[in-house]
């Protein structure tokens, strides 16, 4: 299942490294994070619930840049 989110990034930098930290997601297949758009593409491989699964993801963002938002 693939879904998109709304995501507040600042720098096109911080959003390739926030692309990276979510790949690393125990349940996501893929992902990908757009600067230009602001949004969060995220794969989920099925094992895990998704929510569950994004709530770590949102963890993974906030430790690349500690305001960043994600709007599920």
């Amino acid at each position: 299942m693939k879904k998109t989110y709304q995501i507040d990034v600042d720098c096109a930098n911080c959003a390739n490294k926030m692309e990276a930290a979510v790949r690393k997601v125990a349940g996501v297949q893929a992902a990908a994070v757009s600067f230009m758009t602001q949004k969060l593409i995220v794969e989920f491989s099925g094992d895990r619930e998704p929510k569950a699964v994004m709530e770590e993801v949102r963890a993974a963002c906030k430790r690349v840049e500690p305001d960043c938002e994600i709007f599920l």
